[in-house]
């Protein structure tokens, strides 16, 4: 009985441990970006660290080895439990000691959880198992847990109870392993019941945790974004804020901002008319990512367009932006109107796995600023595009700025480019964001700015669209390579290039 209390207790140290593990790397992707880099260097460090944690684990005297595995039980799970929280906070309120946090926390968790199997693979050990028995029963539970819970953690825990309601479960579940781990071999420990007792304070405090997790991360995302937040959740895909001051409502993105609506209609304007205003035949859009509805809403005021498709991955973004009164008047009802038609899907498989030709394309993805995102920017996925671009239509790209990211914007014209585009950049200020560009392309040689915008626009007027055009001598034209697949070369370029401007 107890052997096989002592083999469960593998399987849940180990679902923890890579659980702890995860949640570190995920939360410092989502607050720092570059989820290759953070993945990563968190990684590695975490398995340094397993890996002097089992050399130390040597130095526990044989008769101390359960008493030591206990407690090193409890302090992975205070440890680990608050991790998410404690790095949180740190994030939002002391920016600067952020990484030295997250690395000094993630480097002595997997010390603890270092010691962890080998401390088991000796209790084992002292009661008379055969070496080839206890490494095969160990090692077989350890990956089984690991296995589990990087199914679980991506699917179920992370987007239904977030990072910190999730490090508290995981806390609770390692300080249960101590509690019943005392309770079993109470006879051979020393004050078992002192342990007991630290066993219950631990799951308590943790416990709480758990509970206030959502009020500490409100606090925590006040102190990151300055105004109130009015709605946030973790979905499968990302993590979605939406702040309010006053009259201004803004979006953010796994902490990037995508809109203010004092000014999104400078940036929303400038996607979609001077492209569209150019093809007044034009009857079938399609729009890729734009799951606000901002976009569709400019498309919705051209009386020829028939209809309009959008694909954008998250079910839980367009939902928010259909459902939500201040977000659905901000869009005007665009994604309720029956001329639209909503698909929550991938959009490069998407556009491998449908045929239809559209007269206009706009695409307005998040920036590139991981490797997911990236490949949406990228030749083949261009390619993809233009195979729907009807010969005499046009597509626009947001493109990231020309002013404070020009490998990044150029890198994008120089993509279209090899897909076999024709391209005409352009940009506007948004005061939210700068100087921001956009790239119109097509399969056609021809283009002028309309001389007229038949549409109501708080913005443009046929004088600013041909402004938009024009790039200053202080933003010249640079020749950059494509943004190929297997390179990825857009995602170092945008990195660099912010990490200049954003300290």
């Amino acid at each position: 009985m107890r052997d096989r209390v002592l083999i469960l207790s593998v399987l849940i140290v180990a679902s923890c441990g890579l659980g702890y593990e995860l949640i570190s790397s995920a939360l410092a992707s989502y607050l720092l970006g570059d989820s290759i880099l953070q993945f990563s260097s968190v990684i590695g460090c975490y398995l340094f660290a397993m890996g002097i944690g089992s050399w130390l684990s040597k130095y526990v005297r044989d008769e101390d080895v359960l008493n030591r595995f206990i407690d090193v039980e409890l302090l992975v799970a205070l440890l680990g439990g608050v991790s998410a929280a404690v790095l949180f906070l740190v994030f939002a309120w002391l920016s600067a000691p952020f990484r030295a946090a997250l690395y000094v926390g993630v480097f002595v968790i997997g010390l603890m959880v270092g010691m962890e199997i080998p401390l088991v693979m000796r209790v084992f050990n002292q009661r008379k198992a055969e070496f080839r028995e206890i490494v095969s029963r160990v090692l077989t539970f350890d990956y089984l847990g690991a296995l589990a819970v990087s199914l679980v953690f991506p699917l179920l825990l992370a987007p239904k109870l977030g990072l910190l309601r999730t490090s508290f479960l995981f806390g609770i579940m390692n300080a249960s392993v101590a509690l019943w781990t005392t309770w079993l071999f109470r006879a051979e420990l020393r004050r078992p019941g002192e342990k007991a007792i630290r066993a219950g304070v631990v799951i308590g405090f943790l416990g709480m945790g758990f509970i206030y997790s959502g009020s500490m991360t409100a606090w925590a995302e006040k102190g990151l974004y300055g105004d109130d937040v009015v709605h946030a959740e973790t979905t499968q895909y990302q993590r979605l804020v939406v702040t309010r001051w006053h009259d201004d409502l803004r979006l953010y993105i796994n902490g990037n901002l995508q809109f203010s609506s004092r000014d999104e209609h400078r940036y929303h304007e400038a996607l979609v008319h001077p492209g569209l205003q150019a093809l007044p035949w034009a009857r079938n859009v399609l729009v890729l990512g734009g799951g606000d509805g901002l976009a569709v809403r400019e498309i919705l005021k051209y009386k020829n367009i028939e209809h309009v498709t959008l694909v954008d991955l998250d079910p839980a973004m367009t939902g928010l932006f259909s459902r939500s009164e201040p977000l659905v008047k901000l869009n005007q009802g665009s994604l309720k109107d029956p001329r639209v038609t909503v698909i929550n899907d991938d959009a490069g498989r998407w556009l491998e796995t449908h045929a239809e030709v559209y007269d206009y394309i706009v695409v307005d993805f998040p920036d590139p600023s991981n490797f997911g995102l990236g490949r949406l920017y990228s030749v083949p996925v261009y390619h993809l595009m233009a195979r729907h671009l009807a010969e005499n239509g046009y597509m626009v790209v947001q493109s990231t700025s020309p002013y404070f990211a020009p490998r990044s914007f150029w890198s994008v014209d120089a993509t279209l480019k090899e897909a076999g585009l024709n391209t005409w950049p352009y940009h506007t200020y948004v005061p939210s964001f700068g100087d921001w560009g956009f790239i119109l392309a097509s399969k056609r040689r021809d283009y002028e700015p309309p001389a007229a915008i038949t549409v109501p626009t708080r913005y443009l007027d046929p004088v600013t669209t041909r402004e938009l055009f024009h790039f200053p001598a202080d933003m010249p034209a640079l020749a950059m390579p494509p943004n190929r697949l297997n390179e990825q070369s857009l995602v170092r370029y945008f990195d660099e290039d912010w990490r200049k401007v954003i300290r």
